[in-house]
Formats: structure tokens, C-alpha cells, sequence
């Protein structure tokens, strides 16, 4: 199942760098969602050097799940843009936690994920993009139910495509399985092909 193609929105409509983010905006909110094993740490790290290479103060904190498929770990970045040379402000204070409302890109490892990242507020209509997996990795309560447990996969794309400003999403474990790769290379490489960061 594929989603908006990168640069679309869920109408099919367009939408440029600039108009994701305007030229006077200096905060960027991420929010990654992913299990273990997927290297959400690791791709959280390649955003914070990405954003320091291109002059932005950057944080990165995450909050680890429980265990595999009862609970997911939220890595948050935020980043600032630095004032320039003898510029009289303080260093930022970043933010610790995304706030519901106020994520402008999320990722998400796999389908459920992403719905998590919508029931929790992270995705908008009018702020985020949302870059998700549309393959499965079933809970345990899927798993332990007598007949079929499994959630509705429709659902949550429908979801998606509703509550995001732009949702763009694939099948990240096939692709990283055709490439030889890990998860969290796709992941990295979607987020450069939305162009959703003022980096170019």
C-alpha cells in the first residue's frame, strides 16, 4: 500500500519547502516512533548531526516502551535555528517531550506506530508530515487473541490521510530487505526524499 507521493499531500495537492516551513520559523519539532531493534536511536543521532551541520541547536531525548510490541520508544528532536554573530539571545531551553499539536514531522517505524503517533495528538492536519511504514509487526494481544486479533491496517491509513498535513508511506521493511539494509537507513532516506527539512 502506498500513500501521497513525496511533495503531495493527501488531496494529491503539492506542497514546497516553503510552504512547510516559512522562512521566519526557527523551531523544528520531530517525533520517531519505533521498536526495538530498529535503530530509532541511531536515526535520531543522524538528525541531531544533520542539524548541527546546517547551523541549528539540536535535542534529542526518548522515552523507551516496555518491552518489543507493548510499548514503543518516542525519540523526540527539537532543533533551533542559531542567532547569528552578536546576536543578543540566551541559548535555547528545548523541550524534553513532544507535545500533541505541536510535532512537525513524525516518523514511525511500522503501521502501528504511526496510529499510536495519531491517537496520541502527534499528527495535525495543519503541521505534520508523517512519514510511516505500512507493514505490520502484530502486538501480543493480536497474537494471544482466540480468533483474529489483528487490527484493521485500513483504518489507520485512512486515519493518516485524514489527520496529516502530508502522509507519505511504503513498506520500509521490504524496501530495507531489497536494499541489504536496516530500517533505520530507509527511514533516514525518506525523511531526505519528503524534503521536509529546510536543508538542502
Amino acid at each position: 500500500l502506498a500513500a501521497a507521493p513525496s511533495g503531495a499531500g493527501a488531496g494529491g495537492e503539492c506542497f514546497l519547502m516553503e510552504e512547510i516551513f516559512s522562512g521566519d520559523r526557527d523551531r523544528i519539532t520531530i517525533a520517531i516512533l519505533a521498536l526495538g531493534g530498529q535503530g530509532g536511536g541511531v536515526l535520531a543521532d543522524w538528525i541531531l548531526e544533520l542539524a548541527n551541520r546546517n547551523g541549528y541547536v539540536a535535542q534529542g531525548t526518548s522515552v523507551p516502551g516496555v518491552a518489543q510490541r507493548t510499548g514503543s520508544t518516542v525519540y523526540y528532536i527539537e532543533m533551533v535555528r542559531q542567532s547569528g554573530a552578536g546576536g543578543n539571545r540566551p541559548d535555547p531551553v528545548l523541550a524534553m517531550m513532544p507535545v500533541p499539536g505541536d510535532v512537525d514531522i513524525v516518523i514511525a517505524s511500522e503501521l502501528m506506530e504511526a496510529g499510536r503517533a495519531i491517537l496520541r495528538g502527534f499528527v495535525t492536519d495543519d503541521r505534520t508530515t508523517l512519514i510511516g511504514s505500512t507493514h505490520r509487526i502484530y502486538a501480543i494481544a493480536e497474537k494471544a487473541a482466540l480468533a483474529d486479533g489483528t487490527g484493521s491496517s485500513q483504518r489507520i491509513l485512512d486515519a493518516a490521510e485524514r489527520r496529516a498535513k502530508r502522509f507519505i508511506g511504503f513498506d520500509m521493511d521490504a524496501a530495507s530487505a531489497k536494499a541489504g539494509s536496516v530500517i533505520s537507513a530507509i527511514m533516514f532516506g525518506a525523511l531526505a526524499g519528503a524534503k521536509a527539512l529546510p536543508f538542502s
